[in-house]
């Protein structure tokens, strides 16, 4: 069986980048992160904000390499980076206060991955 991977360019761009700060920074959150997005859709992990709620506190900074989901309630303020989010997630997020990160920006802001939390 030949392993294709991911077949949308800007998510093959996004795990490039993140392989490339990973070895330039020696930091193995970023490799870890892009290996979970090199995943097939199928077995991408999704999670809900109840579950986001349940194992975080207030102002953390948390990687979901997946999708989040909007089943469930945020009771505290957090900085949260994913691939994808649902319209649920994101208006939940807003209303909150929480602030929304791209991956991207995420690895540029903190490139050596200290006090980052990977949920999901």
């Amino acid at each position: 069986m030949k392993r294709t991977g991911p077949t949308n360019p800007l998510l093959q761009d996004l795990i490039g980048e993140l392989k490339k700060r990973s070895n330039e920074q020696s930091v193995n959150l970023w490799k870890r992160v892009a290996l979970d997005l090199e995943r097939p859709t199928r077995n991408r992990r999704a999670v809900n904000l109840s579950r986001i709620n349940r194992y975080t506190k207030e102002n953390e900074v948390i990687v979901v390499p997946g999708k989040v989901l909007g089943s469930g309630n945020l009771n505290h303020k957090l900085t949260i980076s994913a691939y994808q989010f649902s319209e649920q997630a994101k208006d939940k997020l807003e209303k909150n206060g929480s602030q929304i990160v791209n991956l991207l920006d995420l690895s540029k802001e903190k490139p050596n991955g200290k006090k980052i939390r990977i949920i999901g």
